[in-house]
């Protein structure tokens, strides 16, 4: 016969641990679970990203699933569906099932611009789409190769008064290409633009010395600037950035009235109701307001700035108009 088999103590103690990191895990899901808002998805949650991954929006996405998965015990994931300039993921999310599983992560110019730029874009943001929320900006910059002997905005356009000089941008129409004829047009500076598929393209052309000025976000040159291989000259937004405290904006350099940031927010289905909506919104804003979240997206040059469904609807509203001035005056299209 087969007697009883009995486990050690240490055995019974280990399953014990166990049995109790089990019971608590549960416990801080069902509480998650609980204290989400009631509309929120309680089934699996795709964000769509329509560029490659690495990019700034494609952290924050990465950063959001993580999050939303850990509260509500639904998988959440990121689906980087590229191509068509983004349009292919765009249209992804405006086919989708309005019931907030489907959600659009995207930079500003493919909400602001490209309706002005490709008149003929298959979707339209506001018959479309409905805001949930802004999520983070990342402050613009303007840096020069140390070749080119400038260490002010002052001298970058005296300069350009008497030099032929060129800038890159991540491509015609861009939100950064835009910010540069505002530039131009504010100072009577000539610089030629050369457009490129992103700014690690024109960096590199830059350190190269192909091209002399850079117009890029600031997490994409970052380490550049650090590693002194490009001089920053200014930032396009209305205040210094913490990580470059000395790198001054544009206003304090002497060219009033250019306040461009690139910012990121997400968007659903037109159709979701709106308490689906508000408590994808409500619950995004807890997470990244978390000093955690703060801290991982400043280390990749990221603001947390956050808005409402109503506050990013005017914000599109009022920066297309912006924008749509600027391409028209310049005589702007995509060849």
């Amino acid at each position: 016969m087969f007697g009883l088999i009995t486990a050690p103590d240490s055995t019974k103690r280990l399953a014990m641990v166990g049995l109790v990191a089990s019971l608590a895990l549960v416990s801080r899901v069902a509480i998650s679970a609980e204290a989400l808002p009631a509309a929120f998805p309680q089934r699996p949650i795709t964000l769509i990203v329509p560029f490659s991954a690495g990019g700034p929006v494609d952290v924050l996405g990465r950063l959001l699933a993580e999050q939303f998965q850990a509260r509500s015990g639904s998988a959440a994931i990121v689906e980087n569906k590229t191509g068509g300039a983004g349009n292919i993921g765009i249209e992804a999310v405006r086919d989708a099932t309005a019931d907030g599983t489907r959600l659009l992560l995207i930079p500003a110019g493919n909400l602001t611009i490209n309706p002005t730029l490709m008149p003929n874009l298959p979707f339209n943001v506001e018959r479309d789409f409905e805001p949930v929320s802004l999520l983070a900006s990342a402050a613009n910059i303007l840096v020069v190769s140390p070749k080119l002997g400038v260490t002010s905005i002052q001298q970058l356009i005296a300069k350009a008064k008497t030099a032929k000089l060129s800038y890159g941008t991540p491509g015609v129409g861009s939100q950064l290409h835009l910010a540069m004829e505002l530039f131009k047009e504010k100072t009577g500076a000539d610089i030629q633009h050369v457009p490129y598929r992103g700014s690690p393209q024109a960096l590199e052309d830059l350190l190269g010395g192909q091209i002399d000025v850079v117009a890029s976000n600031l997490p994409s040159v970052l380490s550049a600037i650090e590693g002194k291989l490009v001089v920053p000259l200014a930032m396009t937004t209305a205040q210094r950035n913490p990580l470059l405290p000395d790198v001054p904006t544009l206003a304090e350099a002497g060219v009033e009235g250019i306040d461009v940031t690139s910012w990121y927010g997400m968007l659903a289905p037109h159709g979701t109701p709106t308490d689906v909506r508000d408590a994808i919104f409500a619950v995004t804003r807890d997470i990244l307001t978390m000093p955690s979240m703060q801290q991982k997206l400043s280390a990749q040059g990221l603001n947390v700035t956050i808005e409402s469904p109503a506050q990013l609807a005017d914000r599109i509203r009022r920066e297309t108009a912006l924008w749509a001035s600027v391409i028209k005056k310049e005589h702007i299209t995509i060849e």
